[in-house]
């Protein structure tokens, strides 16, 4: 598989660099570990393979970030919150901001967006004849509106052509945000389309951006009520993520899937599954606080991670006797789980699940 960090490739993009850019921009340094190619089990290898210093200690901030390690990953990426290259800045800032959401740092976590969006329009007003740093600035800008599911200014939207400037463990990323985009319009049919097709257009196999295409899929499939190709999807991240143990992007997802980690996972990796619950909810207390005090909405911290999956899937659409079955729990366990919620909430009925799940 190929390494765009080997030093070979090094040379070739030194060479490559287009003279009206800034000296102290090179895209290919954005998310590098993400933008890697490499066979599962050999993630760190192929960290210790970047020659780059910068470079390498970044993409090591990154795999911290992805085994589900926050301290380190935030220790690792925190003396390049300020650095000159706009990409290492970009995915030291992107790794730190989601990494502290895992540690109740969310104090940090609002300094580092509001210095963020400064630096992007700063990046953006600066170099606004420099087509390769509009198109790093808007991927910036999306990366957060989408993965907070926050509103996004339309001078940082993706155009098409923005994503001729990436490499394609970068595109593959992009599709996975344009993916859920379009997850949150509850387009769901449409979502999968992006993220299959991105799948199938891969050169080689590019193990992060693909697991995150896999969970977005899934996603979908919860959404129209599929939950065994949702469980596939999950089965077929999991042979990628296992052998490094990537566990994060698990839960990073793991409260819009309605429990299908769990159908999935507990019966041969009861482990992995332990490890990204625990992940998950200081994951998802942090990512509701952020959300929640930009947006104004009141998402659920009151339930248990069982009580959340059931919400979701009854704000989702899904009868009692449908989640029963994709549980493999009864329909009187179902009613019973409900009505805690509907307590808990203060509701009375499933429409006003809404209010307090994203779904």
């Amino acid at each position: 598989m190929g390494n765009p960090y080997s030093p070979a490739a090094a040379d070739t993009d030194a060479k490559n660099t287009e003279t009206e850019e800034p000296q102290d921009m090179e895209i290919s340094n954005l998310m590098p570990l993400l933008n890697c190619a490499f066979q599962p089990g050999h993630c760190l290898e192929t960290v210790r393979s970047i020659k780059d210093s910068r470079v390498r200690e970044i993409a090591m901030g990154e795999y911290y970030y992805f085994r589900g390690l926050p301290e380190e990953a935030m220790k690792t990426v925190k003396p390049f919150l300020s650095n000159a290259d706009p990409a290492l800045r970009m995915t030291a800032c992107f790794v730190y901001t989601f990494a502290s959401l895992s540690v109740a740092n969310t104090h940090h976590t609002r300094q580092i967006l509001a210095g963020f969006e400064e630096f992007l329009v700063d990046l953006h007003t600066k170099n606004e004849a420099s087509p390769r740093i509009q198109a790093v600035s808007a991927f910036g800008s999306c990366f957060y509106a989408v993965l907070f599911h926050f509103p996004l200014k339309e001078e940082f939207f993706l155009k098409p052509d923005n994503v001729l400037f990436f490499s394609p463990g970068l595109r593959s990323m992009i599709c996975y945000l344009q993916a859920h985009a379009v997850f949150l319009q509850r387009d769901f049919s449409r979502s999968i389309g992006i993220a299959q097709t991105a799948l199938a257009f891969q050169p080689e196999i590019y193990p992060i951006p693909t697991i995150y295409l896999h969970m977005i899929a899934a996603m979908d499939y919860m959404g129209l009520k599929d939950s065994e190709n949702a469980k596939r999807q999950i089965l077929l991240a999991r042979e990628l993520a296992g052998p490094d143990g990537l566990i994060e992007i698990f839960a990073e997802h793991h409260n819009l899937l309605g429990g299908t980690l769990e159908v999935a996972l507990k019966k041969d990796w009861p482990e992995d599954l332990r490890r990204i619950i625990n992940v998950a909810c200081d994951f998802s207390r942090g990512w509701r606080k952020i959300h929640c005090s930009v947006t104004g909405e009141e998402i659920a911290d009151n339930l248990t991670t069982t009580e959340f999956s059931i919400a979701v899937l009854a704000a989702g659409g899904w009868t009692n006797q449908e989640i029963g079955d994709h549980l493999g729990i009864r329909v009187s366990t179902v009613k019973w789980h409900i009505s805690i919620i509907f307590n808990k909430l203060g509701i009375k009925k499933r429409s006003d699940l809404a209010r307090y799940i994203l779904h």
